[in-house]
C-alpha cells in the first residue's frame, strides 16, 4: 500500500464489502478455499484483512454450494494491487471518476472517500453483483453510484470524467472511454492479449485534442476479463484429433526456465504482442517433462513444445501457421532487445486503432500488435 492511501485503507475496510461466504486464495494451499463468516468468523476476518484475492462469484452466478466453482467471475482484488492501481490513477479531491467493474464495491468506496461526495460512478455488467455492491455501498454510507450496464460503453451520461479505471482485463481499449475522459485526464486498466492471462496495468493520458490517449505499462497483474472481450473456450480435441505425431517434428535449444519465466515475468506478455491470435497453455510437469501447447485462434493450427530436464526440447507443429516458429522468433526478439520488462512498453489508443510501442511512442521495433 502507498502511504498516501493509508487513511483510506483504514477508513474503508475491505471486510465491509465482502459476502458472508467467500473464496479467498490460500497462498500455502495454492487454491481458492471456502470460508463462512457465520461458521468461522475469525478465519473469515483474517482473510478479509490479508493481501490475497477473494472470489465472490463463480460461473456467472450459476454456481451453488460451498466448494469453488469452475470459473471465477467476480472478486475482490489483492489490496496491494488495488492500491498500486489507485496510485497510478492519481485520484485527488474533487475529480470525477468512472469505474468499470464494480464487483464488491470496495474499490468504488475507496475512490469516493478520496474524490468526495457524488464524484464516483461505477458500472457493473452483472445485475446480481451490481445489486449486492449497491446494497453494501449504501450500508457503508458511501456516495458512489452503481449503474447496471455494459462498462465497455462507459457511462456517457456522467461524462466528461477526470479519471477512468477498469478492474477487469482488456484485450482492446474501448474507444468510448477515451471519448468520455477530458483532455489531460487519466485512464488506468489491465491490458493484455489472448496469448495468456499475463496482463499489465497501463496508465494513459488523454491528449489535448481529446482524440487519443497514450502512456506506459506500470507492472504485471492478472484480472478477470471484461465480459465483452472474453475468449471463447479453446477445446484441445478440436485441434489435435489424434496424437502429436500428426505434426511436423523438430527440436529447439530454448530452455524451459528462460522461456516460461516466473509467475509474473514479462515473457508471456511480450510473446502475446509478437504472436497475435494465439493461446499458450502450459501443462503440469511430470517426470521431468512439461508440454507447452499453442493454439491458433484464427484457424486450427497448433504446436507443442515438450521441455525435458537436461535434454533438448522436442517440437511438433501442425496447420497453416507454424506457431512454434513464431513463438521462438518472439523469444529471440525479446532476448535480442535486452529482455525488456513491462515498464519499457507503452500503448497508444487513437481514432484508427491502438499500437503497442517499445521505449518511445512510434518506436514499434517490428511489434505486430498494431490494430487498425
Amino acid at each position: 500500500m502507498t502511504a498516501d492511501w493509508a487513511d483510506a485503507f483504514a477508513a474503508v475496510p475491505r471486510a465491509a464489502f465482502l459476502p458472508s461466504l467467500m473464496w479467498p486464495w490460500d497462498m500455502e494451499a495454492g487454491r481458492s478455499v471456502p470460508v463462512s463468516r457465520a461458521e468461522e468468523p475469525e478465519r473469515w476476518q483474517a482473510y478479509a484483512d490479508s493481501d490475497c484475492p477473494v472470489v465472490t462469484q463463480w460461473d456467472d452466478g450459476d454456481h451453488a454450494g460451498t466448494e469453488p466453482g469452475a470459473v471465477p467471475t467476480s472478486s475482490a482484488s489483492m489490496p496491494s494491487v488495488v492500491f498500486r492501481m489507485l496510485r497510478d490513477l492519481d485520484v485527488r479531491p474533487g475529480v470525477r471518476v468512472l469505474e468499470v467493474g464494480t464487483a464488491t464495491g470496495w474499490n468504488a468506496a475507496l475512490l469516493a472517500h478520496r474524490a468526495g461526495g457524488g464524484r464516483v460512478v461505477t458500472v457493473e455488467v452483472d445485475k446480481e453483483v451490481a445489486d449486492r455492491a449497491r446494497t453494501a455501498l449504501e450500508a457503508f454510507g458511501s456516495s458512489a453510484r452503481v449503474i447496471h450496464g455494459d462498462g465497455f460503453r462507459g457511462y456517457p451520461e456522467g461524462a466528461p470524467y477526470d479519471r477512468i479505471i477498469a478492474t477487469c482485463g482488456l484485450r482492446r481499449f474501448p474507444r468510448a472511454w477515451v471519448e468520455q475522459c477530458r483532455a489531460g485526464g487519466i485512464l488506468v486498466a489491465p491490458w493484455g492479449t489472448h496469448f495468456s492471462n499475463a496482463d499489465a496495468v497501463v496508465r494513459l493520458v488523454v491528449a489535448e485534442d481529446g482524440q487519443s490517449a497514450s502512456g506506459r505499462f506500470t507492472g504485471p497483474v492478472e484480472f478477470m476479463k471484461l465480459r465483452a472481450q472474453r475468449l471463447p473456450m479453446v477445446v484441445h480435441g478440436e485441434y489435435v484429433r489424434g496424437s502429436v505425431a500428426e505434426g511436423r517434428e523438430t527440436s529447439t535449444d530454448v530452455m524451459e526456465a528462460e522461456f516460461l519465466g516466473g509467475a509474473f515475468g514479462p515473457q508471456r506478455f511480450v510473446f502475446g504482442l509478437r504472436v497475435p491470435d494465439c493461446l499458450q497453455v502450459a501443462a503440469e510437469k511430470r517426470e521431468g517433462a512439461r508440454p507447452v501447447w499453442f493454439y491458433g485462434l484464427r484457424d486450427r493450427s497448433w504446436a507443442c513444445v515438450q521441455f525435458r530436464d537436461g535434454g533438448t526440447a522436442r517440437v511438433w507443429q501442425y496447420g497453416v501457421r507454424r506457431l512454434w516458429d513464431e513463438v521462438e522468433a518472439a523469444y529471440r526478439w525479446w532476448v535480442g532487445n535486452g529482455r525488456p520488462g513491462y515498464e519499457r512498453f507503452g500503448l497508444t489508443v487513437a481514432e484508427d486503432g491502438e499500437q503497442v510501442w517499445l521505449d518511445e511512442p512510434g518506436e514499434m521495433c517490428g511489434l505486430p500488435h498494431d490494430i487498425r
